[in-house]
């Protein structure tokens, strides 16, 4: 019988592996399934001959797991259909998957965009008004826990919609984790008070003082270099200045987008409030009341 690898963003991947085997007259939860330290040969053999009446079936999930050679032998060669929950498998596993069976993959949605995305994709499927706002803060609050969005949906269908932004917030009851790339766009733009609760978020969430310093030292780092490339080139995309700085787009983005708006006296500026508070923090002052005032700073 063939093995079936399934791939991808966890929770999605569990969904296709139990819909899978529904469709082809396996009940998943009338299956044996191994996981975590029962992922063994030992464990395995019994399960991978059929029974009396025909085929049966296992479900093996990896997570955590990393299966010897014999094992893996054992499985593709099952009697039984077997079904393996892997992630994020090497190259090896998938050859060996592909040769003895097929490879079911699933997205994996990380970035927040693309998060938002699979949510507005399923909340149609749920009947769910949702609206773009909504979906965007579901995907800033769990990130790729695809798990844990779906369980907040279901929660949703019980109650009356459309669902703005304001009401699933109040029905998930978190807020969005702190962006240091938000915080200085705000400081920048003179909203000291948005800045400071991206920043407290930021703290809240457990981000030490020290390497969130190291990131607004980076990140402004950027945003001077982009400054200067401003002023020798006029217009400069993210593109360019992601080649030119030696960074992935995404950063080079957000910075152009904080350095469009200075000035190069104004960064000289920034940057000497930044280096006092940098240095403030290594003489031992709070961290925490340091970087508030930096952010005050930086937003005049």
């Amino acid at each position: 019988m063939p093995i079936l690898a399934f791939t991808g963003n966890r929770f999605l991947a569990d969904e296709l592996l139990r819909d899978t085997l529904r469709s082809r007259g396996l009940p998943p939860r009338d299956l044996p399934r191994l996981a975590g330290d029962d992922v063994t040969l030992e464990a395995a053999l019994p399960h991978l001959t059929p029974g009396l009446f025909g085929d049966g079936g296992l479900i093996v999930d990896l997570d955590g797991v990393k299966p010897d050679k014999a094992l893996l032998e054992a499985l593709s060669g099952a009697g039984v259909t077997v079904a393996v929950l892997d992630e994020a498998p090497p190259a090896t596993r998938v050859k060996l998957y592909e040769k003895h069976g097929e490879v079911l993959a699933s997205a994996a949605p990380a970035r927040t965009g693309d998060v938002a995305g699979w949510v507005a994709g399923r909340v149609k499927g749920l009947g769910l008004k949702l609206d773009r706002d909504a979906a965007l803060y579901l995907a800033e609050v769990f990130g790729p826990d695809l798990t844990g969005i779906a369980g907040e949906l279901n929660k949703l269908t019980l109650l009356p919609g459309p669902f703005t932004r304001e009401a699933v917030q109040r029905v998930v009851g978190r807020e969005p984790p702190g962006d240091s790339f938000a915080m200085l766009g705000a400081a920048t733009t003179g909203r000291a008070a948005e800045a400071l609760g991206q920043l407290r978020r930021l703290l809240a969430a457990g981000e030490d003082p020290f390497k969130l310093m190291g990131a607004v030292v980076w990140q402004y780092s950027l945003v001077a270099r982009c400054v200067g490339l401003i002023a020798q080139e006029g217009r400069v995309n993210e593109t360019v200045a992601a080649q030119r700085l030696g960074v992935k787009p995404f950063p080079a983005k957000k910075a152009l987008e904080v350095a469009r708006r200075l000035s190069e006296a104004k960064v000289r500026a920034q940057l000497s409030r930044i280096l006092d508070a940098d240095l403030s923090m290594k003489r031992g002052l709070d961290p925490a009341v340091t970087l508030e005032r930096l952010i005050v700073q930086l937003s005049v």
